[in-house]
């Protein structure tokens, strides 16, 4: 029987990529006088999952990967000007509205009743602390997880910290790579929710799908009934 109900937060709670998609849209206009647009989403998109590493996810390492990349591909000849109008950008991402996708409230007030809830996140702290504070949904959480990185070993030593059985553990995200495989990898239970966009760093090969059993729904307010159907099975 299912006790614990984890969820993402980004792009599952609420909406973040956009953010990232329209701030891609700003820096290649930016540096459309430069260089090629195409060829300037294509380096910065190499340099943000190279950057990863050392600075990990979120804004302020995007950030960094707009600066490092501006520089290199106008050959040092940004402007100091142009710099301040990327630090913009990043600013700009973090203090954003932040929006609830549709129905996460009724959801998690339906199964908190029910089951403990979870938020397993990535990304930068303050940040992540930050948005999870704005969003109100707080209380609905007996757990809140802010990790690096989501990998089978991360997900293993939360449960273990938490002395809790894989078997009733289900993690729900719209991500296949970071919430759905590494979950099932170490005997949980897991629920992929789409998302309209996917950052291609998260996409995943289709002939890596067909080794794993998992549930999709297209919107989480369809999860209460898929859960009360697993229940009665």
């Amino acid at each position: 029987m299912l006790e614990i109900l984890a969820f993402d937060a980004d792009d599952t709670l609420w909406h973040n990529e956009p953010h990232f998609n329209q701030t891609h849209d700003k820096f290649r206009n930016l540096l459309a006088d430069y260089q090629d647009p195409e060829w300037v989403e294509r380096r910065l998109i190499e340099t943000e999952i190279r950057n990863l590493k050392h600075f990990g996810y979120g804004v302020k390492g995007f950030t960094l990967s707009m600066i490092e990349t501006a520089v290199e591909l106008t050959e040092g000849r940004i402007t100091g000007d142009e710099i301040e109008q990327i630090i913009a950008f990043g600013k700009a991402m973090l203090n954003a509205p932040l929006r609830l996708i549709d129905d996460v409230p009724e959801v998690l007030n339906t199964l908190g009743k029910h089951y403990d809830l979870m938020i397993i996140t990535k990304g930068d702290l303050f940040d992540q602390e930050t948005k999870i504070a704005r969003s109100g949904l707080a209380e609905h959480f007996k757990y809140i997880e802010i990790v690096s990185e989501k990998h089978p070993e991360q997900y293993r030593s939360i449960l273990q910290r938490h002395q809790i059985q894989p078997k009733s553990f289900l993690m729900t995200g719209n991500s296949l790579k970071s919430d759905v495989l590494p979950t099932l990898s170490i005997g949980g239970h897991a629920v992929h929710v789409p998302y309209h966009t996917t950052w291609i760093h998260e996409k995943v090969a289709p002939e890596l799908l067909t080794r794993h059993t998992f549930h999709t729904v297209s919107k989480l307010c369809e999860l209460p009934a898929l859960l009360e159907k697993l229940q009665q099975s």
